[in-house]
């Protein structure tokens, strides 16, 4: 008698899938590279550079990080849509190693100006604004279709990993007295994350979606496709307005960390280390929590508003850190849910030009918000501005729960009365 063999135990995606591996460690790389970067230099700005403005200063190179995700939407979708993915990529990131090699260099051969920071930082989001967009349209081609909700944790995961690892090491290698030796590992991840996409296969090219007897012929505007997506639209919508009080945390968590705890970099390092956790574990957990992506993250964004709050009230390193360990897990719930129910509702001919146009309106708040509470921070404490942050994310949190139950509504009205509902009408 021969007993039945037990299923074998399945490999994460990262293993049994060698080539989305290697995109997702070049991914890693990148943003770990470009967090490093900005956190090291936001502290460099308010811990040793900034004058009697730091506020200002660190909220402005933040601004300056986040224009070309907002300025270059249009053409980087272009550019994702007439290129071969994997050369847009390595390409993206080959150049960002080229930048942060020329900065090291020069930052080695004395004190990196000001103004140098601000263009590198601009030149590395650039790069940054076409990399991340091209890679999230991508994960069809790297994965089965099965995969796809786990491909969409993993690489959103990424960002959280880069938060962990980036802004954990930036600061302290500031605080060691070494801005170039920063700019210098940024250079050398840059380099190596080109070489590892560049070694990858993309073995499911996106197909077309065919186009509906009599339909005139060309690809849809930017305009069109968010037209043809009402209800992701909104859903868009709200959080742009939940980033102008959430992004705000990066500036807000240096001015907390010297004005009201008084502690060097290794407690920025900490906080940023607790947010990119808790992000890492939401990432992974989001798609096992029950709901529909709506109500989920209606919830999530109430207990972000009360998790920003917290360190308002209590000026404690502990408040702060679990602060940021929620605050990170919802963002990373949000994220996940979200991003895989965009993934399987938008048309594949419309991908390159929707995330294109998600991560820019996603990120056209968060110059706004560096600079808003960058210059309320050379006149406000940083815990007013905490408390701030929390009450800004209530009547979000709001307008999104109404926001689902506009769509259930309308999905009872059509169960009632069978209709053709539009595909980006599903919640």
């Amino acid at each position: 008698m021969s007993a039945t063999p037990a299923p074998a135990r399945r490999l994460p995606l990262v293993l049994r899938n060698p080539s989305f591996g290697r995109v997702w460690a070049g991914q890693l790389l990148t943003q770990a590279a470009g967090r490093m970067f900005q956190v090291g230099v936001v502290w460099w700005l308010v811990g040793y550079a900034g004058g009697p403005h730091r506020g200002l200063d660190s909220g402005l190179f933040l601004m300056v990080s986040t224009l070309p995700a907002v300025a270059l939407a249009s053409v980087v979708a272009r550019i994702v849509e007439r290129h071969a993915h994997r050369t847009v990529l390595a390409g993206a990131a080959a150049a960002a190693g080229v930048v942060a090699a020329a900065a090291a260099v020069v930052a080695h051969a004395g004190t990196l100006p000001v103004v140098a920071a601000y263009g590198v930082g601009l030149a590395l989001a650039g790069c940054q604004a076409v990399f991340d967009p091209c890679l999230t349209t991508s994960v069809p081609e790297l994965v089965e279709d099965a995969d796809i909700e786990a491909a969409t944790g993993f690489e959103l995961s990424t960002q959280s990993m880069a938060g962990l690892c980036g802004g954990l090491l930036g600061p302290l290698v500031v605080d060691a007295g070494s801005l170039a030796t920063v700019v210098a590992a940024c250079a050398a991840a840059y380099l190596l994350a080109a070489l590892l996409v560049a070694s990858a296969r993309f073995p499911h090219p996106a197909v077309p979606d065919a186009p509906a007897a009599g339909a005139a012929p060309g690809r849809r505007t930017l305009r069109q496709v968010l037209a043809g997506l009402p209800f992701i639209r909104r859903v868009l919508v709200c959080f742009a307005a939940a980033n102008v009080f959430t992004t705000a945390v990066y500036v807000v968590m240096p001015l907390y960390t010297r004005e009201v705890l008084h502690a060097s970099g290794s407690m920025v390092a900490s906080l940023e280390a607790a947010l990119g956790a808790g992000t890492l574990v939401g990432s992974f957990t989001g798609g096992r929590l029950p709901g529909r992506p709506v109500a989920v993250g209606s919830v999530c964004l109430a207990v972000m508003a009360a998790a920003l709050g917290v360190p308002g009230l209590f000026a404690h390193p502990a408040a702060a850190a679990g602060s940021m360990a929620v605050a990170g897990w919802c963002v990373g719930v949000i994220g996940v849910r979200f991003v895989a129910l965009f993934q399987r509702l938008v048309p594949a001919d419309d991908k390159p030009g929707f995330f294109a146009v998600m991560q820019a309106l996603l990120g056209a708040t968060f110059p706004v918000s560096s600079l808003v509470f960058g210059a309320l921070g050379d006149h406000l404490n940083a815990r007013t501005l905490c408390l701030a942050q929390g009450a800004g994310l209530v009547p979000v949190a709001l307008a999104l729960w109404w926001l689902g139950g506009r769509a259930d509504g309308a999905a009872r009205r059509a169960a009632a009365a069978p209709a053709t509902v539009p595909a980006g009408d599903a919640s």
